[in-house]
């Protein structure tokens, strides 16, 4: 892992960029901007992607694999912190003297002191921003836009736009979103995570409050999250407007229903609308009304903030439905932190019905699972019928000794509802075995778990059906 250097110097004019990991949803979204620039882009993935293929019909150059040579004409190159300092076209590159930089600070160069809404938070920033973009183009705004997922009813994850304004999702993860000169900021939450980068608790709020009190303008905050009341508390910003169900918030939810798509009614000032979203989840009221607040402070009235928010339909890999087999279906989360699996598993339940909610929990890097491998088994074993735990994605870490995700599933009381399979094709079979129909089974992880979704669906397809007297659906045996 590379930890960014936001003291070097980003580039005035940049020719030719070279993206290293440019797969990614966030690496390939800016990728996708620099195309519309007219910049000459190429870039290497560690494995070929809908993401690779997308890019190379733009114009770009895209490599499988890591080479030195696949840094051509480039006069920039830019990376993520997750690869590794040994990378060899990051070698090649600092040894031909090219300019190196964070993609935080080519976001940073593409934003280029335009009017900036940054949304940070340890969890909702991408619904958020998602929800911000459709919401302005609803209102016949144009903004640009670089968000961490795609943006389900647009197909993509970023845009180039005509207006002054540009929207981001600000990752927290590495503390590079201190970086940008921001006019609006929406804080989320404040829940401390990736204590790999910050060390303690206290430096991850410090870094909020610092991002925070950087907004030119305004700062939207939460009123109910404990953390994010922690930051409020020490921030100087003359402007701070605050959101959730408190009664002392400015854009205050209340009356939340859950039975299917959420309803809620908000209030700011002496004004009330109720509004129903297209997606579920109570936590998505509270999202909703974090973007009512923004734009608010962007001039629109609550009635047309309200109407503009009731269009959004989620983002890629939250809660997205892949496929129904013999009655059960079989979605997918991008949940990865005890706060996260909770809210999805939330809102999986106000729509299930009858069914069961069979989690397939994969545990994102060694530290969060040493971290809290417990939280993790509280929440799944409260919130889900049944868990099947995979091994941990490891992502820019090395492998820990005696960290898996056994860890997970030992801290369960009741170890009837948990199963621990490190092999995915195992993993598949059993879901499939205990499943029968009306369930639904979730993945769970910010890795690659959507990737065993195929070989789950395939189970269930290979199943002789829902057995008469319990429903539930046998895999085959692969005779």
């Amino acid at each position: 892992m590379i930890r960014p250097d936001l003291t070097l110097p980003i580039p005035d004019e940049i020719r030719a960029a070279h993206f290293i990991g440019i797969g990614g949803s966030g690496m390939s979204g800016l990728a996708r901007m620099f195309l519309a620039r007219g910049i000459h882009v190429s870039g290497s993935d560690r494995a070929d992607s809908a993401n690779l293929r997308a890019l190379a019909e733009l114009g770009a150059q895209v490599h499988i694999g890591h080479d030195a040579a696949h840094l051509g004409d480039a006069d920039t190159v830019i990376h993520t912190g997750a690869i590794w300092p040994e990378n060899p076209e990051y070698v090649a590159a600092k040894e031909r003297g090219l300019a190196v930089i964070h993609r935080s600070q080519a976001l940073y160069w593409l934003i280029g002191g335009r009017r900036l809404v940054a949304v940070a938070g340890a969890h909702g920033k991408t619904t958020s921003t998602g929800m911000i973009v459709t919401a302005l183009q609803a209102l016949d705004a144009d903004p640009t836009f670089v968000n961490g997922g795609v943006i389900a009813q647009l197909g993509v994850s970023s845009g180039t736009g005509t207006d002054d304004l540009v929207v981001i999702e600000a990752d927290e993860s590495d503390g590079t979103f201190v970086l940008y000169d921001t006019s609006v900021a929406l804080i989320t939450n404040v829940d401390p995570d990736h204590l790999d980068h910050y060390g303690t608790a206290d430096a991850f709020y410090a870094a909020f409050a610092d991002f925070a009190n950087k907004a030119r303008e305004a700062v939207v905050i939460s009123a109910d999250d404990p953390g994010a009341q922690r930051v409020t508390r020490a921030l100087t910003h003359p402007n701070v407007i605050t959101f959730g169900t408190a009664a002392e918030a400015d854009v205050r939810v209340t009356g939340i229903t859950t039975e299917g798509p959420v309803a809620f009614t908000l209030t700011h000032g002496d004004s009330s609308v109720r509004v129903q979203l297209a997606i579920p989840g109570a936590h998505n009221a509270l999202n909703a009304a974090g973007v009512a607040a923004v734009l608010l402070t962007l001039g629109y009235d609550l009635d047309a903030a309200a109407r503009a928010i009731t269009g959004f339909t989620g983002t890629v890999r939250r809660f997205e439905l892949h496929g129904v087999e013999h009655g059960v279906s079989v979605y997918d989360d991008y949940a990865h932190h005890p706060t996260e699996v909770a809210a999805a598993l939330d809102a999986a339940r106000t729509v299930i019905g009858d069914g069961r909610i069979i989690a397939m929990h994969q545990p994102h890097t060694y530290s969060r699972t040493q971290q809290m491998h417990r939280e993790f088994a509280e929440v799944l074993e409260s919130r889900a019928d049944h868990t099947v735990v995979l091994d941990v994605y490891g992502a820019r870490e090395d492998p820990v000794p005696g960290v898996t995700g056994k860890l997970v599933s030992d801290d369960f009381a009741d170890a009837s509802h948990v199963h621990f399979v490190a092999d995915w094709q195992e993993a598949a079979d059993y879901t499939a075995s205990v499943a029968r129909p009306g369930d639904y089974i979730i993945t769970l992880g910010c890795g690659n778990v959507y990737l065993i979704i195929p070989q789950v669906l395939q189970a269930l397809a290979a199943g002789v059906g829902a057995d008469a007297s319990t429903g539930t659906i046998t895999a085959a045996s692969g005779e």
